[in-house]
């Protein structure tokens, strides 16, 4: 039965009720351990393999759906209310920002409060940042966010989720935060030993591990040439079952969520991904199956054994054999997808979102169900193999490699470029990066690059306006001009650590995307690095900041770029003083 119409459905009751040394979930009274997962494959998959539960991040346009498919197959939500990065340029020390934060919570609350398939409230995923968590301005904001949840929804608990539990994590939610009945805990490698870590930080209320998985990348060593070597999907399988052992014999914890029910690019392609890109699941939903059912997948994921090389450094152009041990426990036979990436530049995002690598399908000289042969790209750089393992059946494995041709990039860095860099402002540099890369709708797009209608320094500022109520535009700043990867140039910014610019909107509550790096690893000549993100601006000057520490500057061709879909009759914002630092 759909759910169309929540405003007149009852609400289902859920409880928190102490029990011995701990506490049980109620749902109307019957105790409920929640067995869930994150993520969009299929939630079919996931009755089937036991689970009764899954987790969302935020609300948006489909979240009626996924309720209502929720409420259909008798699972139950936690539904997420995304709360704003700091990292991402979220300030909780501005009134404005936190008080249109504070009402999109209340909108989501009356929105959907009444649903049934509604469990708990989740305020937030990893808001407090990946240091030490101790800025008092955010926790005061989950509180007010929680208070004012649990008056609008008596009947749902309220949780905070937040990046493992050191630093200032676990004190500040138990001593600013009375109404955050459950604390969230997103672990990976450290989550068989929450339950002890989290009575040792002082944590007394019950708690959700509301991610898990393998260790995540921020967590294994790096090899000699500097990249990750991951388990195969069998080694994690193993990961998950500890994990989940470990979570379900504590008295505090309420159940837990497997990450991720689907796949993503994260680090590389199969990291995080409990299934394969091409939609079969891996030995980690076996895993999560038995725990949670107590019974055996009814077709079981192939064994995979880590594969050999017989060289991982080499030369460009040099030729490469790999072998792989995979076998199907049913004795089916089994197919071998193998792909050649590059690698990614990062791997710790935080769960960004990241382009997929370019890949290399001409690479093979010989294929097989137990080898493959490669010729190695001619651009030196860090690279993967993979080989994807199917029966045929919708059952799959994965076993990876990580590769490095040597030598010197092709792409050579860029001009050395003084810092601070300055991208735009009074007195800029000569021979620097030209706004050129008009994208999206450009019809739509001005920019006067001399407004002297109030600039934040000296005498002029850059006024963008995208005049189209629907659709989106952007501008890049290129070197050299209109250059969309096809030319080598750009600046050698090694040493930089923040990108700054100041911005203002019009109105104020413009949404744009700024950032640097649009070049990706698909063109001839990419920027070494790039980063984007989304800031809400106000009427008023303000500095913003994406940090750049840690990141390849070598060779960034575009130092700065800002797009922006429809979000009226018109969309105007200025710009002023943009550098690297």
């Amino acid at each position: 039965m759909s759910v169309s119409n929540t405003s007149r459905a009852q609400p289902v009751k859920v409880g928190i009720v102490p029990q011995g040394t701990g506490y049980t979930l109620t749902v109307e009274g019957q105790p409920f351990a929640i067995k869930g997962a994150g993520g969009d494959a299929c939630k079919a998959k996931l009755v089937a393999a036991g689970g009764n539960a899954f987790r969302t991040w935020g609300v948006g346009d489909d979240t009626q759906g996924k309720l209502d498919e929720a409420h259909e197959l008798g699972l139950k939500v936690v539904l997420g209310i995304w709360l704003r990065h700091e990292r991402h340029g979220f300030d909780y020390s501005n009134v404005q920002e936190v008080a249109d934060q504070y009402e999109r919570v209340r909108e989501a609350v009356e929105k959907y409060k009444d649903h049934p398939a509604l469990l708990a409230w989740a305020l937030g995923n990893e808001m407090e940042g990946f240091e030490a968590g101790d800025n008092a301005a955010i926790w005061s904001h989950i509180q007010a966010c929680a208070a004012l949840v649990k008056k609008l929804d008596p009947h749902h608990p309220t949780m905070t989720v937040v990046s493992e539990i050191g630093g200032q994590r676990v004190p500040a939610i138990h001593k600013l935060c009375p109404d955050i009945d459950i604390v969230g805990i997103n672990s990976y490698g450290g989550a068989p030993s929450i339950p002890q870590r989290y009575r040792a930080a002082g944590g007394t209320k019950p708690y959700i591990v509301t991610e898990f998985g393998p260790p995540g990348t921020w967590e294994v060593g790096l090899n000699n040439f500097g990249a990750v070597n991951e388990m195969t999907s069998k080694q994690k399988a193993e990961s998950y079952g500890r994990a989940y052992k470990a979570l379900s014999e504590d008295a505090l914890c309420l159940g837990s969520f497997a990450f991720t029910w689907g796949f993503k690019q994260e680090a590389t392609a199969t990291w995080f991904g409990m299934f394969l890109p091409n939609g079969d699941k891996t030995p980690a939903v076996d895993a999560m199956t038995l725990a949670w059912s107590g019974k055996p997948a009814e077709n079981l994921s192939p064994d995979i054994e880590p594969l050999t090389v017989s060289a991982d450094a080499v030369e460009p152009g040099q030729t490469i054999t790999v072998k792989l041990k995979a076998s199907d426990p049913e004795g089916r036979p089994i197919t071998v997808d193998w792909q050649l990436h590059t690698e990614a530049e990062q791997y710790f995002t935080g769960g960004d979102r990241q382009d997929q690598p370019r890949s290399f399908p001409d690479a093979y000289t010989e294929r097989s169900a137990s080898h493959a042969v490669l010729v190695m790209p001619q651009e030196p750089g860090r690279y993967r193999v993979y080989a994807f393992v199917s029966d045929g059946e919708g059952s799959g494995a994965m076993a990876n490699h990580p590769l490095l041709v040597k030598g010197q990039d092709k792409a050579p860095k860029g001009v050395a470029g003084r810092i601070p860099h300055v991208i735009y402002g009074d007195g800029k540099a000569k021979e620097n990066f030209i706004p050129s890369g008009y994208m999206g709708d450009v019809e739509s797009i001005k920019m006067d690059e001399q407004s002297r209608v109030n600039p934040h320094a000296g005498e002029t500022s850059l006024k963008a306006t995208f005049a189209k109520d629907s659709g989106w535009g952007g501008v890049v700043w290129q070197h050299p001009a209109n250059d969309w990867g096809d030319q080598p140039g750009g600046f050698n910014l090694t040493g930089a650590k923040r990108l700054v610019f100041h911005a203002r909107g019009a109105k104020g509550g413009e949404r744009i995307n700024f950032g640097f790096g649009a070049l990706g690893a698909d063109t001839k000549f990419p920027d070494s690095a790039g980063h984007t993100q989304e800031f809400t601006l106000t009427d008023q000057w303000k500095e913003y900041a994406i940090d750049v520490t840690g990141k390849d500057l070598s060779r960034i061709k575009t130092g700065f770029l800002w797009s922006a879909g429809a979000q009226g009759n018109e969309l105007t914002f200025f710009l002023d003083e943009v550098r690297f630092e």
